[in-house]
């Protein structure tokens, strides 16, 4: 079985990558560590953790979202309610607090969710944000806790996955296995950066 490293990066879309930068790089401190593109189209990829990163694109047209409160039920066509992005401790969350509230961005008040701490905020885009930080503890990780009730039929099978539900993986013979040339290839070829 193959191991995830993480989310590799989720992307979004801005209208303002100007506002956008300024708001993950420098107010969230994520560095910027990969850019391409033109006017019109451009990608921006900010650095989370050393695993996991945060993308976007500006599109002209794209128009801001609505502001959804986190959590809430929606009906009619929805994909995405928020995205949340962990700290190291409570410390960390209350200094990011005062970080969000001196540049003026809507905030929540602490919430303890019995394994994690969080605040809610939203980027200049209207995405819904949460900050979390781990109940010391309390690592559902490490402690699965299956609580609802009556759980679905699926969740009472337990936290392990059951991969053998699922056919096995095709063999893709090593001739059948191209790989086509995305917009950011042509950066890096022409910059010539390798490690």
């Amino acid at each position: 079985m193959f191991q995830f490293t993480g989310i590799h990066h989720v992307a979004f879309a801005t209208k303002n990558m100007e506002k956008t930068t300024r708001f993950w790089r420098d107010l969230l401190g994520m560095r910027l560590v990969f850019s391409h593109g033109e006017e019109g189209y451009r990608q921006y990829f900010f650095e989370i953790s050393p695993n996991n990163l945060i993308s976007f694109f500006e599109w002209p047209q794209v128009e801001k979202v609505a502001i959804h409160r986190h959590g809430d039920p929606v009906t009619g066509p929805f994909a995405f309610d928020h995205v949340s992005f962990g700290l190291p401790d409570l410390e960390s969350l209350w200094t990011l607090a005062g970080r969000l509230l001196a540049a003026d961005c809507p905030l929540s008040d602490v919430t303890n969710h019995g394994f994690i701490h969080s605040i809610y905020t939203y980027d200049p885009n209207g995405i819904p944000i949460e900050f979390s930080a781990a109940v010391p503890g309390m690592d559902v990780r490490k402690n699965p806790l299956i609580a609802d009730f009556p759980a679905t039929s699926v969740g009472q099978e337990g936290s392990q996955p059951l991969l053998h539900l699922w056919p096995p993986p095709e063999d893709i013979p090593h001739e059948e296995r191209l790989v086509i040339q995305g917009d950011g290839a042509t950066v890096f070829d022409k910059h010539a950066i390798r490690e």
